[in-house]
């Protein structure tokens, strides 16, 4: 069976693991934050999870504004507004666990990557775009902790360099769809059962689709083990992902829609949810099973996920120093760069031409 075991604790079909992701809705108030929680787990998840953010880590500051759910935004700005402490985390993480529920983050960098080990949260969570960021998996895979690892924006590929990079370490790969929101009728889920067949592992979803139960309910048809779905507690609030998330009633009525079906069969749930959201839809979020970028994402592709970028500007001639470059996201304005594994064999190299700041350095840049 598709199983994950976790905190001494195991995840399947049958029994899953409901993530309440709360990403960075707290606006950095721990009471927001514990309200958060509180509601959460109040509406029936079994995990609350929250993102450990430093805007160095993940943007250059020349990335500009980013269209996001609430509208253009000035990320790096905004992640700076959001950077917090490890007491910040530590307390919500006491707090988590006073309300029974199991407490997770996402690091998105070295710094960060601290912070979470510092906490014990005994399990860790890795977001689509820093899967091809292989450097930075292998500090996880050092962990000995297992591995929540989300694919989406990913090609076949990359999961499996992912993988063998993770060798070391228990891995459930959460399939998902880079766009927010996500539609739900682009998700292809019969793709769960063949990743669990191409690379062995346990298979999830992490849903951002603004619909609250079709995705994770077919999923579990499919063989998920992990469902997470953003929450909120209004989607008019303010945080960056609130508008696509769920509010506490809508997210109890998907643990009660999950609840409900977790015993039945596979062709039990699907039809289920055919009865409730009509066959056109089921069969185009169950899809044809192969792995391909979805439609809403495919642009997204070397540009949510990690390359290398320029911090400062790089002169023609100049050479390239560790203390130049970053693997960072591109997002829209700037243009990618080179692959993070790339890192290392172009330092010392000399720019051919002049490489702006926040730019991506490219084969072409580079003598």
């Amino acid at each position: 069976m598709n199983t994950f075991v976790v905190c001494g604790r195991t995840f399947s079909s049958k029994s899953p693991l409901i993530i309440a992701e709360l990403g960075t809705s707290h606006g950095a108030e721990l009471n927001r934050a514990k309200e958060l929680i509180h509601a959460a787990a109040e509406s029936g998840a079994l995990c609350v999870k929250t993102q450990i953010v430093f805007a160095d880590e993940i943007l250059h500051p020349n990335t500009g504004t980013v269209e996001l759910p609430g509208g253009p935004t000035p990320l790096y700005e905004v992640f700076k507004r959001l950077e917090m402490p490890f007491e910040f985390f530590a307390e919500c993480s006491r707090y988590a666990k006073e309300k029974g529920v199991l407490f997770l983050a996402s690091a998105f960098g070295y710094k960060s990557a601290a912070i979470l080990r510092a906490l014990n949260t005994g399990f860790v969570k890795i977001a689509s775009p820093e899967l091809n960021w292989l450097s930075f998996l292998k500090e996880f895979n050092s962990w000995g902790l297992p591995v929540l690892l989300s694919c989406g924006v990913s090609k076949l590929r990359d999961i499996e360099a992912a993988l063998e990079t993770l060798c070391a370490v228990p891995v459930c790969l959460l399939h998902c769809v880079t766009a927010y929101p996500a539609p739900a009728a682009e998700y292809n889920l019969s793709l769960l059962p063949h990743l669990n067949g191409i690379f062995g592992v346990p298979v999830g979803v992490s849903d951002h689709s603004i619909e609250s139960s079709i995705v994770p309910v077919l999923a579990l048809s499919q063989g998920a083990c992990v469902i997470e779905k953003h929450f909120c507690i209004s989607r008019s609030g303010d945080g960056l992902d609130d508008p696509i998330a769920q509010s506490a009633p809508e997210f109890a009525a998907l643990c009660r829609d999950l609840n409900s079906v977790s015993a039945l069969s596979p062709q039990e749930i699907i039809d289920a949810a055919i009865s409730s959201y009509g066959k056109a839809l089921v069969s185009a979020c169950l899809g044809d099973g192969i792995k391909r970028l979805s439609k809403s994402e495919a642009e997204n592709y070397s540009r949510t996920n990690r390359s290398i970028h320029a911090l400062g500007t790089i002169k023609k001639g100049m050479r390239i120093e560790a203390n130049s470059i970053a693997v960072l996201r591109t997002e829209k304005k700037l243009r990618p760069g080179l692959p993070p594994e790339f890192f290392e064999q172009i330092i010392g190299s000399r720019a051919s031409a002049e490489i702006p700041a926040g730019e991506g350095v490219r084969l072409e840049d580079l003598l």
